[in-house]
């Protein structure tokens, strides 16, 4: 057979599953919405483009309104404020040491507070550790106790099993 005698033949998948079906379906959707999403992007720019040149003398007029009517105004709030923070010359010294001295007998009195509830916990602590000591020590004489009982009642049973053969 010569090359000029095959036929062209077009292979088709057909998809299987609905999943595939769709994805195909879609991409034919998409193929035929390429020239209209084209289209629009043009369109869209040149709208744009036309929205700068309107809003732009806006802009500019709104900036000379604002220069001329508000500015002024915040700057002479700006300088009110400016002259109600100035520091003056204090007239005494009394306010920082009083302010000194009340921080350092606030802070005498906690550290005083601070190491009688250490005091305090220690002891307490002590007492604790004593009472857990205690508690196992008794806890563990009672298992003692225990595993002895049952140590001899074994015994006893292993000797009468011994006697009975």
């Amino acid at each position: 057979m010569s090359l000029r005698m095959r036929k062209r033949r077009v292979v088709m998948e057909v998809p299987a599953t609905w999943m595939g079906r769709m994805k195909a379906q879609a991409v034919r959707t998409g193929q035929r919405m390429a020239p209209m999403a084209d289209q629009a992007k043009v369109v869209a720019a040149h709208r744009i483009e036309d929205a700068r040149y309107w809003a732009a003398p806006r802009l500019e007029s709104a900036a000379h309104g604002f220069e001329d009517q508000v500015a002024p105004k915040v700057s002479a709030m700006l300088t009110a404020a400016a002259r109600k923070i100035d520091p003056k010359p204090s007239q005494s010294r009394r306010w920082p040491m009083l302010v000194l001295l009340t921080g350092l007998a606030v802070g005498t009195i906690g550290y005083m507070f601070y190491r009688r509830n250490a005091e305090q916990w220690t002891e307490h602590m002590k007492d604790s550790a004593s009472d857990a000591s205690r508690w196992v020590n008794e806890k563990a004489e009672r298992t003692s106790e225990s595993a002895d009982r049952l140590a001899a009642n074994v015994s006893n049973k292993a000797d009468e099993a011994s006697r009975k053969m």
